[in-house]
């Protein structure tokens, strides 16, 4: 099988282990969308494409492979939805899952010259993006303090949920379900600051955290994931949870192919994924709806 990779980060720990796990029984093929890295000839010489990059090139790449007949995962169309969040609310609140109150506003200062909202307050850039803006505001001196940086970014805001400050970090590949307790980049000023700021460094020390077995979630969380991936049509996935009360889940965040740092197996989740797409010459979520379990991880059964 040829698998192609499509990401301007061919180190990334993730994609190296997925590689690692397919060669050299298997052909991998690296595309970079930012240096043209549309194959040459009319049709796709890989079996399946892993789109890793979300950039407007590597979504257009994804998009020129896809009218070519080539599986890609996550499809272009489902990587980009992801990005909006105002799209990502309306399709997940549509869809009954409990994602959390979110109102958009075409500019952070139309925001902070409206009526008062109530406080605390999440503020996140509208589209998703390295270094784009999640912070917390307790009032409207401190919105109003993000005003020389960001005033003319479109923003949501989402009322501020109050919980333990901990974020449930579950992602999902080809059905398997990974997690992890990580610190929430809300949850103290310096991280919130760091946020606003865009500082990457901060933000990277606030997502350290510990991976969290399955059988510690709150009961339904796991089947929760896989729901998510359903709704959005994606196979790579993560799906941010906080505890509302009680164990109650509210999703803050869905995200197409994260990371998944540190988590034991994913690579290797990734690769079998790949395979599978490669084989059957299509993917997609719906392949693997059914939830069960292998290995202790909670995972969704083949179609029949």
């Amino acid at each position: 099988m040829k698998i192609g990779l499509v990401t301007a980060r061919p180190g990334h720990p993730l994609l190296a282990g997925a590689a690692a796990a397919l060669t050299p029984r298997h052909e991998i093929l690296w595309l970079d969308p930012e240096r043209g890295g549309a194959p040459d000839g009319e049709g796709p010489p890989a079996d399946v494409y892993l789109l890793k990059a979300r950039t407007p090139a590597a979504l257009a790449l994804a998009r020129w492979l896809e009218e070519r007949g080539a599986p890609v995962l996550n499809t272009a169309s489902a990587t980009e939805l992801c990005q909006d969040r105002v799209a990502m609310a309306e399709l997940a609140r549509g869809a009954g899952l409990p994602f959390a109150a979110t109102e958009a506003f075409p500019s952070l200062a139309r925001l902070a010259s409206g009526p008062a909202p109530g406080y605390p307050l999440v503020v996140k850039s509208r589209h998703s993006r390295r270094r784009d803006l999640v912070t917390r505001v307790e009032g409207a001196e401190a919105l109003r303090a993000l005003l020389p940086v960001w005033r003319d970014e479109p923003v949501v805001a989402q009322p501020f949920t109050a919980n333990s400050g901990w974020d449930h970090k579950l992602w999902v590949i080809g059905g398997r379900v990974f997690a992890a307790l990580r610190r929430s980049e809300l949850a103290h000023d310096g991280v919130r600051e760091a946020a606003a700021a865009g500082d990457d460094a901060a933000r990277s020390r606030a997502a350290r955290g510990a991976p969290l077995a399955l059988e510690e979630l709150p009961p339904g969380w796991a089947a929760l994931a896989l729901r998510a991936g359903e709704v959005f049509a994606l196979d790579v996935y993560g799906v941010d949870l906080i505890d509302a009360g009680g164990g109650a889940p509210e999703i803050v965040d869905v995200n197409a192919f994260p990371g998944a740092r540190g988590q034991a197996g994913a690579p290797e989740a990734l690769a079998a994924l790949a395979l599978r797409a490669a084989a059957e010459g299509a993917a997609g979520p719906r392949a693997w709806r059914r939830p069960g379990t292998e290995d202790g991880a909670v995972r969704c059964a083949p179609r029949a």
